[in-house]
């Protein structure tokens, strides 16, 4: 289905970005992975997608937070790939703090790049993709794009930010028949950084990490257990197939009800 297209996917080294990476890969497409990791770690998953999928898998570590390193990674990727056809843009920075404890650079930081850099990387693909007469762009935002937690401002913001780009990307491309961007808003998924904040909050409280889980997700998700990851590939898998082809400007929920509960 998606056999030969160029898959560029930040924040690929783990958890939603490298599921995602998995899924198309399975469907034929060429991927690069982009993001922080142990580089062993690193070269382990990227020789794992080729193995296992007989792709082409490559590796850049662009800071995202850096214009002049974004244009090299999508440089790197159309001269060791070929054009970029699908961008999923899904690196992410997030901090916790009230708005008046909030940090400046940690405010820079998450504007930088959970929100300019998909900017940038559109900008950088689009005309391709109008050209080839053919691309799928899809924003990883959040059921928090949606609703909001406190102490969350920067991922709140950014996230809902998200599905406005790609509400006003789909508006541009509305005449390229076989161009679409939409957004994917997930709900709590089993990522390391959950499992991270899982680990941290039975330390604090002294509990079981299946006790930490519930509470966890207590407000959270309504069926109390996490997304996987590789559901949320198969969707992105989806937007990028011909049958999602009239699929465009929208934001798709992926979060076991979370945002239409009371």
């Amino acid at each position: 289905m998606l056999t030969g297209k160029t898959a560029l996917i930040t924040g690929s080294v783990g958890g939603i970005g490298y599921a995602t990476a998995v899924a198309l890969a399975a469907q034929g497409c060429n991927v690069m992975l982009n993001g922080f990791a142990d580089p062993r770690e690193i070269e382990e998953k990227r020789g794992a997608l080729e193995k296992a999928h007989g792709i082409e898998a490559r590796y850049n570590g662009a800071d995202l937070r850096n214009i002049a390193e974004i244009e090299d990674l999508v440089a790197a990727t159309e001269c060791e790939l070929g054009p970029v056809d699908i961008l999923v843009n899904n690196a992410v920075v997030r901090h916790f703090a009230p708005v008046e404890e909030f940090k400046a650079e940690d405010w820079q930081a998450a504007l930088d790049v959970n929100l300019s850099a998909p900017f940038h990387l559109i900008r950088l693909t689009l005309r391709g993709m109008k050209q080839r007469g053919w691309g799928r762009i899809v924003n990883l935002a959040s059921a928090l794009g949606v609703i909001a937690m406190p102490n969350r401002v920067d991922y709140v913001v950014t996230k809902t930010a998200l599905m406005g780009l790609a509400r006003a990307i789909a508006i541009e491309t509305q005449q390229e028949p076989n161009i679409t961007v939409n957004s994917v808003c997930p709900g709590a998924v089993r990522t390391p950084a959950a499992e991270t904040r899982v680990a941290a909050l039975a330390e604090s409280k002294g509990i079981g990490v299946e006790e930490a889980t519930r509470e966890f997700l207590g407000g959270r998700q309504p069926t109390a257990r996490f997304i996987d990851p590789a559901q949320v590939g198969a969707l992105i898998v989806f937007l990028c197939s011909d049958a999602a082809r009239e699929i465009t400007g929208a934001s798709l929920p992926i979060d076991d009800g979370w945002t239409v509960s009371p």
